[in-house]
């Protein structure tokens, strides 16, 4: 399995709600897109909301930010609930899935599932995993990769080779037990952002959308989606 890779998920709600839809999330709760992070436009937006996807590149500026923010927590420590859900990333361009995975497998006491549904029997017999352990059985699913497969080709734009190099990846950002949390497979940790409330929790994670999208000004490849109550 070393060395495998996927076709990315493009950034369209459409896309990931099908892809949920075929591995049985009932659609109570649906993805949609955030037009923007100020106020008057997160208005716009149905609540409640229990989890954001952002895609962003991943720029020079990002890789140097990671590096001192992944030192900084090594050396200072930093809370996590034993509550959070978290997967490393081990399959090239599968951070869309991992991101969907991540908002769901946070977000279960909102969702239903179809019976013997593939997501929730995949999230029941890897929670207790370590996060490369995760990583691992999802490299051997057959029913998520075939879904994510075709999930892909259903984009409005064509998806890359396999071996076109995407500088682009998914993180999520969710709320567990009243504390806001960064989920990135490319992380070896969850990020801890401070508290929330579902209340406030779609400010509270469009301020840590801000915060990326300053790291990188002049960069306009930046694209959030929810997951609202439908």
């Amino acid at each position: 399995m070393e060395g495998q890779r996927w076709l990315p998920l493009e950034a369209n709600p459409e896309v990931m709600n099908q892809f949920l839809r075929q591995l049985g999330l009932v659609p109570s709760w649906q993805f949609g897109d955030v037009y923007g992070l100020d106020p008057e436009l997160l208005t716009l937006v149905p609540r409640p909301v229990c989890a954001l996807l952002l895609l962003f590149p991943v720029s020079e500026k990002y890789e140097s930010f990671r590096l001192e923010e992944e030192a900084k927590i090594k050396a200072q420590g930093q809370e996590v609930s034993s509550e959070v859900y978290f997967m490393k990333q081990t399959i090239g361009n599968a951070c869309g899935t991992i991101g969907l995975i991540h908002a769901v497998a946070n977000n279960q006491r909102h969702l239903e599932f179809e019976p013997d549904s593939p997501l929730k029997t995949f999230i029941a017999q890897s929670s207790m995993m370590r996060p490369e352990e995760k990583a691992t059985f999802l490299e051997k699913d057959e029913s998520i990769r075939a879904t994510h497969e075709s999930s892909a080709q259903e984009g409005q734009t064509e998806a890359p080779g396999l071996d076109e190099k995407v500088d682009l990846h998914f993180i999520a950002i969710v709320n567990v037990e009243g504390h806001l949390y960064e989920l990135d497979g490319r992380k070896p940790f969850p990020i801890a952002h401070g508290k929330t409330t579902e209340d406030s929790f779609l400010e509270d994670a469009a301020e840590v959308c801000k915060k990326f999208m300053a790291r990188d000004p002049q960069e306009l490849r930046f694209t959030v989606v929810a997951l609202s109550k439908a």
